[in-house]
């Protein structure tokens, strides 16, 4: 009984999903191609950058106490 119950709310639960049409995804993402890729590059950009400003860490020495 319990598995029926939990394959019918899995597929209640996949239903709403495939809803979304494909146009509805398409016709957006169409629109601001451009935008979105002038904007991935001024993202891909800042995190770069971030990431060249970490400093580098000296690697510590667990056993130093113990010695």
């Amino acid at each position: 009984m319990r598995i029926v119950l939990m394959a019918l709310l899995l597929v209640a639960l996949a239903v709403p999903a495939q809803a979304r049409g494909k146009r509805e995804a398409g016709a957006a993402q169409s629109q601001n191609t451009g935008e979105q890729q002038k904007k991935s590059r001024e993202e891909e950009k800042a995190y770069k950058d971030a990431l060249s400003r970490i400093p580098v860490q000296k690697q510590g020495d667990p056993w130093a106490k113990m010695r």
